[in-house]
Parts: C-alpha cells; sequence; structure tokens
C-alpha cells in the first residue's frame, strides 16, 4: 500500500515494514524503522546534566532459585529526587532487572528490553534462552555508549531462573554489566550495582548461604540494603515512618514473583529491631 501525498498511510492501514518477515527482535526493528525511539538515539548532551540517579540493587541465589531487590531512593546530586522509586523490574515469566543509574534512560531501557522478550516469544512462539537474554540486554546498553560518555551511564543488574538447568537448586543466575555493554556472569552467588555496591556486597560476603531459602535470602539482601544505607547517603534503608520499603522480586520454578509490601515490611522492620539492639550488625 503506497502512501497518500502527505506521506502518511490511510487510516487503520499499516506500511510494510509492518508485515515484511525479519528479525525477531522489536529492538532491530526501531533501529530500523524509528532508531529516534531507542534510548541511546539521541545526542549526546553537552555540559553539567542534573539528573536523578537510582542506587542500589543486591541479587542474591538461593537454594532453588534467585532474588533481586533495590533501595527505593532516586538522587540529584545531594538532593532526594524521590523516595520511593521502584528500581526493580520483572521482565518476563522467568527473569527479572534491577537499575542503577541515570533512572529514565534505565526504566526507558528496561521497558524496551521488557517489550523485546514478549515480541520474540510471540514471533517465535518459544521464549528466548536465559543466554539470549542477557546478550540482548549487553546489546541495548552498548546502544547508550555514547550517552553514558556523557554522564547518562545506566547500569543493569540481570537475574533469571534457568529452566533448562541439569540442578534446579542451582538454576538462579546472575549478571552484571559495565557501561560499555561487558557482560559478566557472577558465580559467587551474590551481586550489587549502584553507589551502595561495595558495603552491600561486603555484607553478603558474611551473610550469603547458598543453602539457604527463599526466606534466608530475603533477609540476607534486606541486611546487605541496610548496611549500604547505614554508610551511603545515596542509598535509603526501610523507612518505617512513610512505610516505603525496598522491593524484592523472587525467581523460582514457579516463575518471578514480587512480595507482597506486607511481607517485605515485616522482614525490614525485624532487621531494623535486631539492629537497635547490635548497631553493628
Amino acid at each position: 500500500m503506497e502512501p497518500t501525498s502527505s506521506g502518511r498511510y490511510p487510516v487503520g492501514a499499516l506500511p510494510p515494514a509492518y508485515l515484511t518477515p525479519g528479525s525477531s527482535s522489536f529492538t532491530d526493528f526501531l533501529r530500523a524503522q524509528y532508531p529516534e525511539l531507542l534510548p541511546g538515539s539521541r545526542p549526546a548532551p553537552t555540559g553539567v546534566v542534573q539528573a536523578p540517579h537510582g542506587t542500589t540493587i543486591v541479587a542474591v541465589a538461593y537454594k532453588g532459585g534467585v532474588l533481586i531487590a533495590g533501595d527505593r531512593r532516586a538522587t540529584m546530586g545531594n538532593v532526594i529526587a524521590q523516595r520511593d522509586m521502584e528500581k526493580v523490574f520483572a521482565t518476563d515469566e522467568y527473569s527479572a532487572v534491577g537499575i542503577a543509574g541515570t533512572a529514565g534512560i534505565a526504566v526507558e531501557m528496561v521497558r524496551l528490553f521488557t517489550v523485546d522478550l514478549r515480541h520474540y516469544e510471540k514471533i517465535e512462539g518459544v521464549s528466548l534462552s536465559l543466554d539470549g537474554k542477557t546478550n540482548r540486554l549487553a546489546s541495548m546498553i552498548r546502544g547508550n555508549l555514547e550517552v553514558a560518555m556523557a554522564g547518562l551511564a545506566v547500569l543493569p543488574l540481570f537475574v533469571g531462573f534457568d529452566t533448562d538447568a541439569a540442578d534446579p537448586d542451582r538454576a538462579g543466575r546472575i549478571v552484571s554489566y559495565d557501561i560499555t555493554g561487558g557482560r559478566y556472569e557472577e558465580r559467587s552467588g551474590y551481586q550489587a550495582v549502584g553507589s551502595g555496591s561495595v558495603y552491600a556486597k561486603s555484607s553478603l560476603k558474611k551473610l550469603y548461604d547458598p543453602d539457604a531459602d527463599a526466606d534466608g535470602a530475603v533477609r540476607a539482601a534486606m541486611e546487605a540494603l541496610y548496611d549500604a544505607a547505614d554508610d551511603d547517603s545515596a542509598t535509603s534503608g526501610p523507612d518505617l515512618v512513610r512505610r516505603i520499603y525496598p522491593v524484592v522480586i523472587t525467581i523460582g520454578a514457579e516463575g518471578a514473583t514480587q512480595l507482597p509490601e506486607e511481607q517485605t515490611a515485616v522482614v525490614a522492620q525485624a532487621v531494623v529491631a535486631d539492629r537497635s539492639q547490635r548497631p553493628a550488625g
């Protein structure tokens, strides 16, 4: 079907690109047809840009699955830009991503990644493999490199449950990235990214138990976020007054589940109560 003299197609008609077989990647489709919609396609800003940044994300593998958790604070310089930002997202049935870095670009990237996974499944009839998911996310980060070099970097942390793993008790996988799209699978069973990651990883180094169940892993993640907030001003601890608690997503053989706020509140309050008795942990 040809466009009208105005360059538009008749109402209800799709351009040929929508009906032409091609890549199963939605990102590739955008790159070919609407490159301006990709997060990394905008011109790199000049000068200093002040934008909200997400901070600390932790991931913990446990017996039978893996979880990812994030604090809720977004900062802009020395100012708290948002107290209840959500930085952890389920991207499909068996994967989730937490974001650190420039909040707006990071959220947009995760939304595009989620659509890309759904698009692949609809086109191919099967889900993308876990390695395919991590490689696709790496490609998106690489596409944002020019903007990242201007100071608007995005650092996701990926977790997934490998349904093809020989041992379902050790099927949880954690993958981190650098701003160039470098992909690194974490074999220690835990990882953290963001401004408080050094303190969170130090905490997990002592708390991590590979044979813990989901409840034990949630407690370890919450302790790690508390320790990060204790030493990093950009990371928030549990806010008992405003009732703002970390977001936690667990992924096991049954799929990805975001813990109800009531459950995370109980764990967070228990951590705070214990620390009131032993402030050093």
